[in-house]
């Protein structure tokens, strides 16, 4: 494959095709399925709750205020908040809403505080792998241990949350050039990593196919609140506008799509309490919707097996879009 040469190559650079990934092929959006979600809607909306534990005196973590030396106890204890306050107070609201919830959990949780992912457990969450903590990044392992980390997430979920996760988000979105393969050989039917796409799209590894599930990096409180400085009136206005406009593109006349919106929340952020009414305002407009019939309420997973049960009946462009591996 011609990519472009390195700066003094004797004989200049080349223009042809670029370096891939190969796990899919390109599709344009307008090219549209011959389904919808259940209850004939166009749009499935999710929640991907992000629950994370950090290392105290090490490693990364989001930042309210300058980074200082470890410990850094105001960095620290301000995501802490998240896991003694905000948690609690988000799915008072997603019970008040009666919302699902994708629930993204770091395995140290099961050693720091596993009231609350029995609470997301008794709520009938799914529970998502998302690393064993969000200390360190995934791309940092070589296959071995990146595969040993796969493995352990599954088996400790499974062991004391009663199911093993279909679902992976790695900690900080970061991948290796396996990561795709290493999920696929390990258990798992999706992943969340990509933010390529507003569809389901069948990504191919050396152990066969995974679901790549849209996660938003667009429509997610972190780079909204930390990285953007936005704060909570205008990240609530963003789902309303991003609900409205995907509703809208997904019922069109000329194509109508089976479109996927999740929204990415972190209790450290929209549990802050003025961050969560403004939550609860965004919500609420979803909700209004859910009740008329307009969208489907769901969670990763539920899409992931409904994608499934679509492709066996051909009626995805994934079956005729397969990329090899």
């Amino acid at each position: 494959m011609d990519i472009i040469g390195h700066a003094g190559a004797s004989h200049g650079p080349t223009f042809g095709p670029l370096v891939t990934h190969e796990r899919f092929p390109y599709r344009a959006i307008a090219d549209t399925d011959s389904f919808r979600w259940p209850g004939d809607t166009g749009l499935a909306v999710y929640l991907g709750f992000n629950i994370e534990h950090f290392a105290f005196g090490e490693g990364l973590g989001a930042a309210l205020g300058p980074v200082s030396p470890q410990p850094d106890v105001l960095n620290y204890s301000w995501r802490e908040y998240g896991n003694r306050v905000g948690v609690w107070r988000c799915m008072e609201l997603f019970d008040q809403l009666d919302m699902p919830s994708g629930t993204l959990i770091n395995t140290a949780l099961y050693d720091h505080c596993p009231d609350v992912i029995d609470a997301c457990v008794a709520r009938g969450d799914e529970i998502i792998a998302h690393g064993h903590t969000n200390a360190h990044r995934q791309s940092d392992l070589h296959e071995n241990a990146e595969r040993a980390l796969l493995l352990h997430c599954r088996e400790r979920i499974a062991l004391h949350s009663g199911t093993p996760p279909s679902g992976w988000l790695s900690p900080w979105i970061s991948e290796s050039h396996l990561t795709p393969d290493l999920l696929a050989e390990t258990g798992y039917g999706y992943t969340l990593n990509w933010c390529h796409d507003d569809r389901p799209v069948r990504m191919a590894t050396r152990a066969g196919s995974l679901w790549s599930i849209p996660y938003p990096q667009e429509l997610n409180d972190l780079p909204m609140i930390i990285g953007r400085q936005l704060d909570a009136c205008a990240f609530a206005d963003m789902i309303i506008d991003q609900f409205d406009e995907m509703l809208e593109q997904a019922n069109n006349s000329r194509h109508k799509q089976a479109l996927v919106m999740g929204i990415a929340l972190h209790p450290y952020l929209v549990g802050q309490p003025y961050r969560l009414r403004h939550l609860r305002r965004a919500l609420q407009h979803v909700a209004a919707a859910r009740a008329k019939g307009d969208v489907w309420m769901t969670t990763p997973g539920a899409i992931a097996r409904q994608m499934d049960e679509m492709e066996r009946a051909g009626l995805t462009g994934s079956s005729r879009l397969q990329a090899q591996p």
